[in-house]
């Protein structure tokens, strides 16, 4: 029975040792966190779980929720008008196909850390430092750091040439809350692009406290939308910086946020990171090898709401790869193959964020198109699940306006009723 030690509990790491569980290997997982130290912890992030990264949990065994978590329908997209107009220039909503689902981190993650426990891993409660996982490693036959963005993930050296940003491009704010209007729309996961400033998210979601709704400011650092307390403030503080900048900036938010209450006295979060994308491969000291995954070494910007998804794909790709390897050495050209599988989906994701984070004037056309075109609203809500399209259509200006030229020689007009 082969040996492999998975450093890092969250969304990745998890799915990928109970898949290895499954599948007869000796699995070791380490987190510093047990099951009810994430119940009772912070809210580590808005997630949105659409159909794909869905049917993988379902496949898996591993989707508690269905019968509680609120259905995301459709996705909407509000553009405000620069002027401070109480009503947005562009606002659709286009559906999806399969819905999709968010549910607590908190709730999902302590629940599958004892699905592992319960299955026959091994969970040690353990904060790795760079040091320990040099010693710790060398007793297993495979290492994947699924740690996150922090202490670990640095020992994976910057790939600059993917790596542009050497700054948070956005200042991030979020709350889970109680006492919040539903979206007019039903379940859908809203979102208003504030030009030149940033955005706000907003979607129905299951929390430790039942169904509630989550919202989100992504803000342009030192923009207007970045006046949100940041670390040491209260969770009331959070808020209400957050309806401040809804009050301001999206008012139709506002209305429905306006009597929220923090859902639980860690359902507040704010901070900001570099997107980064890193090698796949880390030397550690003793010439050991360790294999990095999702965020530890791609994060992109929560502006595509892709991070739980792309941490469900990467975590499939490596048990997929990790099985079909057989009784060979997880040598460093094993792991670079398979990142290189993971790679070649979560680069579609990459160059969509980094669209998303400059708000090209394309984007706008799309919009605005989206608007009066149902089938192309439908097709961007769709694009969460499935973003390899988006290079067709949407990443490139100049593509981008040869589909909205062939959508309106199609229709013959530019006036097109969205039905």
């Amino acid at each position: 029975m082969r040996r492999i030690l998975v450093v890092g509990a969250g969304q990745s790491g998890l799915q990928l040792a109970i898949g290895l569980l499954a599948e007869d290997y000796d699995v070791t997982l380490v987190d510093p966190r047990g099951p009810e130290e994430i119940e009772t912890g912070r809210v580590m992030s808005t997630q949105c779980l659409f159909g794909p990264a869905l049917r993988r949990e379902r496949r898996h065994g591993l989707s508690f929720w269905d019968d509680r978590a609120p259905a995301i329908t459709g996705v909407g997209v509000r553009v405000a008008r620069p002027d401070g107009d109480p009503e947005p220039e562009v606002d659709w909503v286009g559906r999806l196909e399969e819905p999709a689902q968010s549910v607590d981190q908190r709730l999902k993650l302590a629940a599958w850390l004892r699905v592992f426990v319960q299955g026959g891993g091994r969970f040690l409660r353990h904060r790795v430092s760079v040091e320990d996982l040099a010693t710790v490693g060398r007793d297993y036959e495979l290492v994947v750091v699924a740690a996150g963005r922090g202490e670990l993930a640095r020992i994976f050296p910057r790939d600059e040439r993917r790596s542009p940003f050497r700054a948070p491009q956005r200042s991030l704010s979020l709350a889970y809350v109680t006492g919040a209007e539903a979206h007019p729309a039903g379940g859908v996961l809203s979102r208003t692009a504030v030009p030149g400033a940033g955005e706000v998210f907003s979607l129905p979601t299951l929390s430790p406290v039942g169904p509630c709704q989550a919202v989100m400011v992504e803000a342009v650092p030192g923009g207007p939308l970045d006046r949100i307390p940041g670390a040491g403030a209260s969770g009331e503080e959070i808020l209400a910086g957050i309806l401040d900048v809804l009050r301001h900036h999206a008012p139709w938010e506002y209305e429905r946020f306006a009597e929220a209450r923090p859902a639980d006295s860690g359902a507040t979060l704010s901070g900001g990171y570099a997107p980064t994308v890193r090698e796949p491969v880390a030397h550690l000291r003793g010439g050991n090898v360790v294999l990095g995954m999702a965020d530890s070494v791609v994060a992109n910007d929560p502006i595509t709401a892709q991070g739980a998804n792309m941490a469900s794909l990467c975590a499939e790709v490596y048990r997929r790869a990790i099985v079909d390897h057989g009784r060979r050495p997880f040598d460093e050209t094993f792991m670079r193959s398979a990142f290189a599988a993971y790679w070649h989906h979560a680069r579609q994701v990459t160059a969509w964020s980094r669209v998303m984070l400059s708000g090209p004037p394309h984007v706008w056309e799309l919009y605005r198109l989206a608007e009066r075109h149902r089938p192309t609203a439908d097709r961007f809500a769709d694009s969460f699940s499935d973003p390899g399209g988006l290079i067709d259509w949407f990443l490139h200006p100049e593509r981008a306006m040869e589909y909205v030229d062939s959508v309106r020689c199609a229709t013959g007009s530019s006036h097109l009723p969205i039905s």
